[in-house]
């Protein structure tokens, strides 16, 4: 069986990790891994060359990276990775016989949309959620509705999913949360390690923050990345901040320049291009709480008994735990929210968790592939 696996980003790929090892490993498997995006660009840390030194097969590279961050940008680039998938699923991108599809981000769903008048069966994981202050959460169902079968991350899902295709019995299977099979797959490091690799002492209380912006009210991104980084400011006087810089998004440069700035002239703060999964968890299970609107934050954070501070509506209507605590963009909330959760650890387990997502994957597609060929 031919295996595409399409990865526009270093969170994609991190959660695709498991799943990439196990199809490695299985003997009737070929896989081939699709980069582009994000993946491709100096500015985001090259993230292709992680692909290449973990040892995953390449079979193609495309590049469209938008050359901004505005709304042209971002549509124009849209078209761009459409026309070259395209051109692609046309020639060699047409032998795959089924294509992994992740996520919701607006290069995925070019990439898939280009798919359809060539019939490409794709196999898309964590559809049937919700982020209302996103626009991805538009990409993530026209993903969904171009796809063959679906792999969901939790129960509600199923329903969700279901109700969406209107299809007579779509194949949708609850597997829980991919990247959740990281954290017993992944050997963390130690803190001298860690130290020794980023110049950061997690032996000091630590804020991990990781912030995007709002992409439905694009134009409120001036004054959000304000409120964070004054926020941040302040907290830096309490805790050792270390931020993970965003994607590629829409004014998503906001908040990198006000990022590089506040670590550039604060000793407590610590701006990060790209972790890696195992430097990400390792900060994550060292980390006091969690504060930002990243998708981390409500899936795996609970995994390592922390709690978290959701920002603003990007992650809106999206399934969460009570580790969760949802805070608008105003600085006194989120000083209020901090000071509540100081010295507190969430032990209530995780609404995403189950038992080895990767093998139940690949066991849905050798049954219903097969029953196709």
């Amino acid at each position: 069986m031919k295996i595409g696996v399409l990865t526009s980003s270093r969170a994609d790929y991190g959660i695709y990790l498991p799943l990439l090892k196990a199809i490695m490993k299985a003997p009737d498997m070929d896989l081939g891994v699709i980069a582009f995006g994000t993946h491709l660009s100096k500015i985001h840390g090259h993230t292709v060359d992680h692909i290449v030194h973990e040892g995953f097969p390449i079979v193609k590279t495309i590049d469209t990276i938008p050359k901004d961050d505005s709304p042209l940008d971002i549509a124009e680039s849209y078209a761009l990775t459409a026309q070259q998938f395209a051109e692609y699923w046309s020639g060699e991108g047409s032998t795959f016989d089924v294509v992994l599809a992740l996520g919701d981000r607006y290069e995925m769903a070019a990439a898939v949309a280009a798919s359809i008048p060539f019939g490409l069966r794709i196999a898309h994981l964590h559809g049937g959620e919700t982020t209302l202050g996103a626009i991805d959460n538009t990409y993530r169902h026209s993903i969904s509705l171009a796809s063959y079968v679906h792999f969901v991350s939790a129960e509600p899902f199923v329903v969700r999913l279901k109700q969406l295709l209107d299809a007579p019995d779509p194949l949708v299977f609850n597997v829980g949360s991919l990247g959740l099979e990281n954290i017993e797959q992944i050997e963390l490091l130690d803190k001298k390690t860690f130290y020794q690799r980023w110049g950061i002492d997690l032996n000091q209380p630590t804020i991990l923050v990781t912030v995007h912006p709002e992409t439905v009210e694009y134009q409120n991104n001036q004054e959000y990345s304000a409120v964070t980084s004054e926020a941040l400011n302040t907290l830096a006087e309490e805790y050792q901040v270390v931020i993970t810089l965003p994607n590629a998004d829409t004014m998503g440069s906001l908040y990198r320049e006000r990022f590089v700035e506040l670590s550039d002239n604060h000793p407590n703060v610590f701006a990060v291009e790209n972790f890696g999964t195992q430097s990400y968890f390792t900060c994550m299970k060292h980390a006091q709480f969690l504060l930002g609107n990243t998708s981390s934050g409500i899936i795996e954070a609970a995994s390592f008994n922390k709690y978290v501070i959701n920002l603003g509506d990007r992650q809106k209507g999206r399934l969460c735990g009570d580790n969760v605590i949802h805070v608008p963009f105003d600085k006194q909330r989120i000083m209020e929210a901090m000071k509540k959760l100081k010295g507190k650890y969430w032990n209530g387990g995780n609404l995403y968790h189950q038992v080895q997502p990767s093998h139940k994957i690949l066991d849905i597609l050798r049954t219903h592939l097969e029953k196709q060929q």
